[in-house]
């Protein structure tokens, strides 16, 4: 798996990127929430209609892990306001980075983020930031080992269930 051509997305991964953005946001929360939370929450957020809306959005990068025509990965950037605890105005949103647990523990992730990072420089970004949910140890882990910082916390909908999110930020080298 660690063999994947990392790409951006075009609108022509709608369908394939709205199954594998549901898919991995199942099989990373799916049993510590409600099963009707879930479902609006995915709803809302992984339709064909909202990834074909991100993917044609000048405002949104997305970086996709393709192997052998199967998408395993994604990661999207975006200009976003960031909450309060991010002082930084010169930062890009990191709002998803997602892999198909196949590729866990294959260099995949860290070859993703790297890709993040390119992105992030092109769009101007100094810093970049991202929520990742208090009660997700192995991601938290990840993003400390990527440089990360925890700067702070906000809410997540999930559904109507709001949730803490704890607040990352890292710089964005310059080259």
């Amino acid at each position: 798996m660690s063999g994947a051509i990392l790409r951006r997305g075009t609108v022509d991964d709608a369908v394939a990127l709205a199954a594998l953005a549901a898919r991995t946001f199942v099989e990373t929360f799916g049993a510590d929430n409600r099963p009707e939370d879930l479902q609006a929450h995915l709803d809302k957020s992984y339709g064909i209609a909202q990834q074909l809306a991100e993917l044609r959005d000048p405002g949104v990068v997305t970086v996709l892990a393709d192997q052998g025509g199967e998408l395993v990965g994604f990661a999207q950037l975006r200009r976003n306001a960031p909450p309060d605890c991010v002082a930084e105005r010169e930062a890009i949103e990191l709002h998803r980075f997602y892999l198909d647990q196949r590729t866990h523990g294959t260099g995949l992730a860290a070859r993703l983020m790297q890709a993040v990072r390119e992105v992030a420089r092109g769009l101007g970004g100094r810093h970049l930031w991202l929520g990742v949910w208090e009660r997700n140890p192995r991601a938290q882990a990840f993003y400390r080992k990527s440089g990360f910082v925890d700067v702070g916390s906000t809410i997540y909908r999930v559904g109507p269930d709001a949730q803490t999110d704890r607040v990352f930020l890292a710089e964005v080298p310059r080259e």
